[in-house]
C-alpha cells in the first residue's frame, strides 16, 4: 500500500494513512519514544489523533473526550491545501468498514461521534469523512504555509467556526523554508563561506544580510558564471542520454551543443497540474520564439517536470511544450528534462539565472522551488502568490499578478501572459545584456546581491525551524504537560464544562444592552441572563470589525455586579468609531483553552 504516494484508489489511501497516523503513534511506542508535541503535516496524519486519546485513555482510565482534551494540547496542524477539495474525504461506509471497532473497542465511543470529529454537520450521515476536520478537532493550533495561505485557509474553515469573523478563525502560518546548504553549487558555498564563515546557516542569521551587501560585483558575477557552466554541462549530457533512445542522429548531434554558458537562461521546474499554469509562457507563441531566438540577445529555457499519474490533462501540458519545440525547431533555446527528480532539481536551482513560477493565485498554498535558487544568485519572476507575496520587492526581483484572485478567467490568464512577456522584453534581458568595460551587468548584479542578502536568510529552514520552536512547539509541549498533570484531571475538567455549555448555552440571552456617552469615551453596559452558567466559564466583550483601515476591536466587559437572575458587564471604550459599531458577544473561555479552536460556541447581541 506504500507503493505510491499519490497513486491508488480510496481505500488504499484511507489503508495507508491508518499506517501513517495510527502505526506511527504505535511504532513510536514501541520504540520507547514518548513525545510531547506532535505535528501533523497535512491531513494524511490525522488518525494519530484519535491513537494519541486511546494511548491516553488507557494510561488514566479517562474518557475519550476527557483524553483527546489533554491530548490535543500537544498536536500541531499545518495544512497545505489552498481548496476545499484537496481535502483527503473517506466516504461514510468507508469508515466504517475500518473505524467500527476500533471506535467501540479502542475509544469507546459510538461510530456517529466519531464521524462527527470528520465532519462539517455532526449529525449529517451522508457526509463524507473529512482529514483536515478531525486534525483541527484533535490539534491544540493550526497553521498554514505562508501569510497569504494562512489567510486562504482561514476562509476554508470558517464552516466550522459559524458565526465568528473570518479573521478570527483559529488558522495562524508559518512560511516555508528550505535548507540552504542543500541546493547551494560548490561556486556559491565558497562565496558565502568567504563572506559569511562556515558556520553561517547556524544560530540567528543576524549579520548574513550585511555581510553578503559587501560581496563586490566581480565575487557574484563569477560565483554566477561558473555555476552556469557547470549547468549547461549537465544539461548537455543528461539530455543527450534522454535522446539517444529516439533514433534520429540529428536531434542526439544537437544535445552535444544546446544551450550557451553566456546566454541569459530561464528555469521552469515544477508538478505538470493545471493551477500551476505551466504553459502560460506560451499564450502567444510567435512572440516567444522571438524572444528566445533573438540574435543580439537571445534567451534559452530550461522545463522540467512531472504529471500525477492519474491526471490526464497535466499530461497534455507537457506534450504542448514538447510539440512547441518540434514545431519552431528549438532544440537549441529550449529543453524538456524528462523524469524529474532531486538530482535534476539541484542543477537547475544553482545554474538558472531567472526562476519562473506562474501559478493561479491563491493556489500556491507556499512554493519552495524559488527559494532554493536565491543562495545561488538566481532571482524570482513569479506570480504574487504563496511565498512570493510576501517576499516581493522590485530590488529583489520581478513579479506578475495584482494580489487579487481572478479564478480560471482566461482574459486574466492572457494579461499575465502579455505582463510575462513585457517584463522579460523590457526589465529582464536588457538588464542581463547591459554590461560596463569589465563585462559585468551591474543592474544585474545589484538585484542579485539584494535577492541574495535580503532574502536567503528570511526564506531558509533555520527561520522556519525557529518560528515553529518558538511559536508552536515550545508553548504546546507546555501546554500538553500541564493538562497531562494528575492523570489528565484537567482534560476532565474541560470536557465537563464543555458538556455543561453545550446544554445551557441557548438558554443565555442579553436582557439589556446601554451605552452612555461621556466627553470623549462610551460607557457600555449588559445586563445578561447566563442560565446557570458559571460566569468563570465565559467572557464577555465588546467587538467591532476592522473596516476603513481600522483593525478589528475587541474589548473585555467586566462584572460589575450580579443577582440569581442577571449580571451587569460593563466596559469603557475611548472613542474612535461610533459606538454603533460596537457589538456585545458572549464566548467560551476555561481553564485556558484554544477559542475558538477548542470550543467555538459564541453569541451575539441581537
Amino acid at each position: 500500500i506504500t507503493n505510491e504516494i499519490y497513486g491508488g484508489a480510496e481505500e488504499t489511501r484511507i489503508k495507508q494513512e491508518i499506517v501513517l497516523g495510527i502505526g506511527g503513534w504505535k511504532l513510536l511506542q514501541q520504540l520507547d519514544i514518548h513525545p510531547e508535541v506532535c505535528h501533523m503535516n497535512e491531513g494524511h496524519a490525522a488518525f494519530l489523533v484519535l491513537e494519541r486519546a486511546a494511548d491516553f485513555m488507557k494510561s488514566t482510565g479517562l474518557s475519550f473526550q476527557e483524553a483527546l482534551a489533554v491530548t490535543r494540547a500537544g498536536n500541531l496542524f499545518t495544512t497545505h491545501t489552498a481548496v476545499a477539495a484537496g481535502f483527503d474525504h473517506f466516504t461514510p461506509q468507508l469508515m466504517e468498514q475500518y473505524f467500527s471497532a476500533y471506535a467501540k473497542d479502542e475509544l469507546n465511543i459510538s461510530m456517529n461521534e466519531l464521524m462527527a470529529l470528520g465532519r462539517q454537520y455532526a449529525n449529517n450521515m451522508s457526509e463524507s469523512f473529512n482529514m483536515a476536520y478531525l486534525a483541527i478537532r484533535g490539534s491544540g493550533a493550526v497553521n498554514g504555509v505562508s501569510g497569504l495561505h494562512g489567510q486562504v485557509s482561514r476562509h476554508l474553515f470558517q464552516p466550522l467556526f459559524e458565526r465568528w469573523p473570518t479573521d478570527e478563525v483559529p488558522v495562524g502560518s508559518v512560511t516555508n523554508g528550505v535548507h540552504m546548504p542543500s541546493w547551494d553549487s560548490e561556486f556559491a558555498d565558497k562565496l558565502w563561506t568567504d563572506a559569511c564563515g562556515k558556520d553561517r546557516w547556524k544560530g540567528e542569521l543576524k549579520t548574513l544580510q550585511e555581510d553578503i551587501l559587501k560581496v563586490n560585483d566581480e565575487a557574484l558575477w563569477q560565483m554566477r558564471t561558473q555555476s552556469k557552466a557547470m549547468l549547461v554541462d549537465y544539461i548537455r549530457k543528461r539530455f543527450e542520454r534522454q535522446v539517444s533512445v529516439s533514433g534520429q542522429p540529428e536531434i542526439i548531434e544537437a544535445a552535444n551543443h544546446v544551450f550557451d554558458e553566456n546566454v541569459l537562461t530561464l528555469g521552469f521546474a515544477r508538478r505538470f497540474v493545471s493551477y500551476k499554469r505551466p504553459t502560460l509562457l506560451l499564450h502567444d507563441e510567435e512572440r516567444l520564439v522571438r524572444i528566445l531566438t533573438s540574435q543580439q540577445k537571445p534567451v534559452q529555457l530550461v522545463i522540467a517536470g512531472k504529471a500525477p499519474p492519474y491526471d490526464e490533462v497535466g499530461k497534455a501540458l507537457i506534450k504542448d511544450w514538447m510539440l512547441f519545440i518540434q514545431r519552431h525547431s528549438l532544440y537549441k533555446h529550449v529543453v524538456f528534462l524528462s523524469d524529474y527528480d532531486m538530482l535534476l532539481t539541484e542543477n537547475l536551482v544553482q545554474g538558472v539565472d531567472v526562476w519562473i513560477n506562474t501559478p493561479r493565485r491563491p493556489w500556491e498554498a507556499c512554493g519552495t522551488s524559488g527559494m532554493k535558487v536565491l543562495v545561488n544568485g538566481g532571482i524570482n519572476l513569479s506570480e504574487l502568490d504563496g511565498w512570493w507575496a510576501e517576499a516581493y520587492a522590485p530590488e529583489v526581483g520581478w513579479a506578475i499578478g495584482d494580489m487579487q484572485e481572478h479564478g480560471d478567467d482566461p482574459g486574466w490568464d492572457a494579461a499575465e501572459a502579455d505582463a510575462l512577456y513585457n517584463i522579460l522584453e523590457q526589465q529582464i534581458i536588457p538588464a542581463f545584456y547591459e554590461r560596463n568595460e569589465n563585462g559585468v551587468p551591474g543592474k544585474w548584479i545589484e538585484k542579485m546581491r539584494n535577492s541574495m542578502a535580503m532574502l536567503t536568510p528570511k526564506f531558509s529552514a533555520n527561520r522556519t525551524v525557529r518560528e515553529y520552536t518558538e511559536e508552536y512547539y515550545l508553548p504546546a509541549a507546555e501546554k500538553y504537560l500541564q493538562r497531562a498533570k494528575n492523570k489528565g484531571a484537567a482534560g476532565k475538567r474541560i470536557a465537563d464544562a464543555s458538556i455543561e455549555l453545550v446544554s445551557k448555552w441557548n438558554g443565555i440571552h442579553f436582557n439589556e444592552v446601554k451605552v452612555d456617552e461621556i466627553n470623549d469615551a462610551y460607557n457600555f453596559s449588559a445586563n445578561i441572563f447566563l442560565n446557570g452558567i458559571d460566569g468563570d466559564k465565559v467572557s464577555v466583550e465588546l467587538y467591532a470589525d476592522g473596516q476603513n483601515s481600522k483593525n478589528a476591536e475587541r474589548v473585555p466587559m467586566h462584572l460589575q455586579s450580579l443577582n440569581k437572575e442577571e449580571r451587569i458587564y460593563t466596559a469603557h471604550v475611548i472613542k474612535s468609531r461610533a459606538a454603533s459599531e460596537y457589538t456585545v458577544r458572549i464566548i467560551a473561555n476555561y481553564e485556558e483553552i484554544a477559542v475558538p479552536l477548542e470550543n467555538n460556541l459564541i453569541l451575539w447581541q441581537r
